[in-house]
């Protein structure tokens, strides 16, 4: 009988309990576990069943040597492994192309183990692939490799030195200073990319509670008022405007994101919606609003206070500043590895008091959900 070997086309990665194994022209994912990781190696077409089993058997339980057998055919019904003494099998592998369009497919359907090994082959195969280079850095921070996320981006944004996403992401991940805010370049660049898928990426994959706990955080503070004349600053989308419209008297939209603007103002519930930075457009007139919102905007901000000294200026006296953040625990804040800034809840007090601000409400909840993992937000109510 032909020796088993592992077939020409697998994909393999080593993780903390074996290998995960890919076949791309079959499109299935295998997960072996460290007894089938070294059976996977022992088949490398050099030995005999028999040499396998007299290898791997004394590893296992005894009595169990026939899973060995069990194993390889298996692996052979499923693609894993071959029993043919020829150098392809008439097994085609996949181009670079391919592979490339592949890895962005396995990529939106969360399938990120796959994924990576895709990546990977793609950039063995085409190393001036830099869209490749950048999947392979964004798949890699999902699967918590960091050094691997680093040198993939460092790799791309070396060839593209104008992507000002990834030269924030880096600052990140090399644990470098970070700046005050995220440069206009990044945040331009995050939401022209994210902007068409925007609405339900948020909503429906990642379970977005920002808005419904903003509007939870308001009523709290304006109790039944309406007429108000109300900012928005950062207002993406208008999921946060759509929800206090009735409050308004006048509603007012700014955003650095022409391609969010554009996506609020189909919304039509805005008196005006301009594209600017939203620390500059404070500081342009002094008109005073009775009350100023900014929901899930300063996670591109680090030091609050020039947020909140600035919007505390152009607030009546009894006026409402709301904020959303992402909740951390280092004071008093912190860019991680995503490339959003977590605040601590004391830093937030700090700003609203040297800001003449007095805190109505600081509530830890829910904001919306990250690698599967749930991220928990603060919602300020800050009282002028």
């Amino acid at each position: 009988m032909p020796n088993p070997r592992l077939s020409p086309v697998i994909l393999l990665s080593p993780v903390e309990k074996g290998y995960v194994a890919y076949n791309p022209v079959l499109d299935r994912l295998h997960h072996l576990n460290p007894t089938a990781a070294l059976l996977a190696e022992l088949c490398d077409g050099s030995r005999s069943i028999e040499e396998i089993r007299h290898l791997a058997g004394p590893l296992l339980p005894h009595g169990k040597t026939g899973e060995i057998d069990r194993w390889i055919d298996e692996g052979i019904r499923t693609g894993l492994l071959l029993q043919d003494g020829s150098e392809s099998a008439g097994v085609q592998e996949l181009s670079a192309a391919e592979l490339s369009a592949r890895t962005k497919r396995l990529k939106e359907n969360g399938e990120v183990q796959a994924a990576h090994l895709c990546a990977k082959r793609t950039i063995e195969m085409k190393p001036d692939d830099w869209s490749a280079w950048y999947d392979l850095g964004e798949i890699a921070q999902c699967l918590g490799r960091r050094a691997e996320a680093r040198a993939a981006y460092q790799k791309y944004f070396d060839a593209n030195p104008d992507d000002g996403e990834i030269e924030h992401l880096l600052i990140a991940l090399r644990d470098d200073a970070p700046p005050p805010r995220a440069s206009d370049r990044a945040i331009q660049k995050i939401y022209k990319n994210f902007a068409a898928s925007y609405e339900s990426r948020m909503l429906e994959d990642l379970k977005y509670a920002g808005p419904e706990r903003m509007l939870d955080a308001i009523r709290g503070a304006v109790g039944d008022r309406d007429g108000l004349s109300i900012l928005d600053l950062g207002c993406g989308s208008g999921l946060v405007g759509a929800r206090v419209t009735k409050l308004a008297a006048e509603l007012i939209g700014v955003d650095m994101s022409p391609e969010m603007i554009d996506l609020a103002r189909a919304r039509n519930i805005y008196d005006r919606l301009e594209v600017a930075e939203i620390t500059q457009w404070l500081g342009r007139d002094d008109t005073l609003f009775d009350l100023i919102i900014s929901c899930d905007c300063l996670i591109y901000f680090g030091d609050l206070g020039p947020i909140t000294g600035a919007a505390a200026r152009r607030l009546k006296q009894g006026g409402v500043l709301a904020m959303s953040m992402e909740r951390g625990d280092r004071y008093p804040f912190h860019l991680t590895d995503t490339g959003r800034y977590t605040h601590h809840p004391d830093h937030v007090r700090d700003v609203a008091t040297k800001s003449g601000l007095a805190v109505a409400r600081l509530d830890e909840n829910f904001l919306r959900m990250e690698y599967d993992e749930k991220v928990m937000g603060l919602y300020a109510v800050l009282v002028k």
